[in-house]
C-alpha cells in the first residue's frame, strides 16, 4: 500500500468521517459498516453512502466491491483531525 507523502485535502466533515473510520477500525479491528457511520453521525443511509463514494473518488479510502466492511483508509493517521 502506498500512502501519499503530501498532506491530504479534505473538508472538515470529510475529515470527521475519516477519523471515525480510523478510530472504529482501531477499536473493533475491522472497518465500520455504513450503518455504524449512520449511527455515529446521526444521518440517513443515502447521506453516508454519498460520503463514502466521495471519499473513495478523492482517493482517501479504498473499498472492495461486493465485500462488506472493506473500507481501507489511505490517509496517514497523523493527518487526521481529532474525532468529535
Amino acid at each position: 500500500m502506498s500512502i501519499p507523502s503530501e498532506p491530504p485535502r479534505f473538508t472538515e466533515l470529510q475529515g470527521q468521517y475519516l477519523a471515525f473510520i480510523y478510530a472504529y477500525s482501531r477499536i473493533h479491528r475491522r472497518a465500520p459498516a455504513e450503518a455504524d457511520m449512520q449511527r455515529h453521525f446521526g444521518t440517513s443511509p443515502p447521506t453516508v453512502h454519498r460520503m463514502v463514494l466521495e471519499l473513495e473518488r478523492l482517493g482517501l479510502i479504498r473499498r472492495s466491491a461486493g465485500q462488506a466492511r472493506s473500507i481501507e483508509l489511505l490517509v496517514r493517521p497523523e493527518a487526521l483531525p481529532i474525532l468529535r
